[in-house]
């Protein structure tokens, strides 16, 4: 097995068993080990990223103590309500832990469509960059007054499916899911003495599947049936993801300096392979075009470049900001395909022109780039 070395962009997801402790209350001495450990990634060069469990216990804190109404906290929309309770608790236990280290937070709530759908995805992904860019911590959360996947203890499963999908959308090097189990074992390990951890899987075979079972109690929502569903998300996206426990001493800085912990789940493609698979499965043979000059088709091919209004010469067929459009050179070669930051009008007004003069000429801006060298697929000839 390869030496596991990390760098650069991490999605850490954090279980609710893990933020909770099982007592229903936020468990705000496990918050402030995990923001150690984050705040000095961080300070050493790295990207991170939290996906977050726990306003669901978080409301329900507030509410046990505030409130002898009762109500049944079996229907989707108590949870709803106490997710909106809890949620700006949950936050505000990051910041502060997070400002004892002088970093900022950035609260993002999302829905499954909000990575689904390309014009919500850019959306998404464009406040990612600018927030980290900033050396600010995202840190997102299933939106649950307005999406009940996560509360049905389906689909995003507390929080696993929706931290892969996080994951695949901003480029991640590694997804990490902490909880309180420190991998995946062949059984139950709090029911079965003799269960076994499994340190490295490579496919998701009808064995491993039939290994993955429910939470073992109520307070969670994912158990190992969600975590193999992000495994196979993250690794078709080519993305490494492992599973380990919060409460292994220093376990996020031994994870990214490549020490053996908990199970890992190594993908066959790489990330480029799966981007390039997920982009070219938006073109079709009505792909709109834009036409770009020697320039920007030299700086695209072989310095890695973004493209910018300044080297489209022309707009061919309409499309919609989030579209996936094909790159042309002057010789009608195809240069690649990408993601467009803006629809077809908005284009044919700022083409040729410095990114600088976009928001005079629109009023708006929403990035310096048409395509992002992030959301582009090039040829190679």
């Amino acid at each position: 097995m390869k030496e596991r070395k990390f760098k650069k962009r991490i999605v850490v997801k954090l279980g609710t068993n893990l933020l909770t402790k099982n007592n229903n209350q936020l468990d705000i001495k496990t918050i402030d080990i995990l923001t150690n450990q984050i705040s000095y990634l961080i300070n050493n060069h790295q990207e991170i990223l939290i996906v977050t469990s726990g306003a669901v216990t978080a409301g329900n804190q507030i509410f046990s103590s505030d409130n002898k109404v009762k109500m049944n906290n079996k229907k989707i929309s108590f949870r709803q309500f106490l997710a909106s309770i809890g949620q700006p608790e949950l936050i505000t236990a990051y910041k502060k832990s997070f400002h004892k280290h002088n970093i900022n937070v950035a609260q993002i709530l999302l829905t499954r469509e909000d990575l689904q759908v390309r014009k919500r995805y850019l959306n998404f992904r464009n406040t990612v960059e600018n927030l980290l860019s900033s050396n600010i911590i995202p840190i997102i959360n299933e939106n649950d007054v307005v999406a009940v996947d996560e509360l049905r203890g389906s689909n995003f499963g507390d929080n696993d499916t929706l931290s892969a999908m996080v994951a695949n959308a901003i480029d991640a090097n590694l997804l990490i899911l902490l909880g309180e189990v420190d991998g995946f074992y062949s059984t139950d390990p709090f029911n079965d003495s003799e269960a076994k951890i499994i340190s490295q899987v490579s496919e998701i075979t009808p064995e491993i599947e039939s290994y993955a079972k429910d939470p073992h109690d109520e307070v969670g929502t994912g158990g190992m049936k969600s975590k193999i569903d992000a495994a196979k998300l993250s690794m078709n996206s080519g993305i490494i993801m492992i599973i380990a426990s919060g409460y292994t001493t220093n376990i996020l800085i031994r994870l990214v300096e490549s020490e053996k912990i908990g199970t890992i789940f190594i993908p066959k493609v790489t990330r480029l392979e799966a981007r390039k698979r997920w982009i070219l499965s938006g073109k079709t043979k009505s792909t709109a075009k834009v036409i770009i000059d020697e320039g920007a088709n030299i700086g695209i091919k072989t310095k890695g470049n973004s493209l910018l209004p300044a080297g489209i010469v022309d707009v061919k067929k309409i499309f919609k900001r989030g579209d996936i459009i094909e790159i042309i050179g002057l010789n009608n070669n195809t240069v690649g395909w990408g993601i467009s930051n803006y629809d077809s009008n908005e284009v044919s007004k700022i083409k040729g022109n410095n990114s600088k003069n976009i928001e005079k000429i629109l009023g708006h801006s929403y990035g310096e780039e048409v395509v992002h060298r992030n959301n582009m697929i090039v040829i190679e000839k």
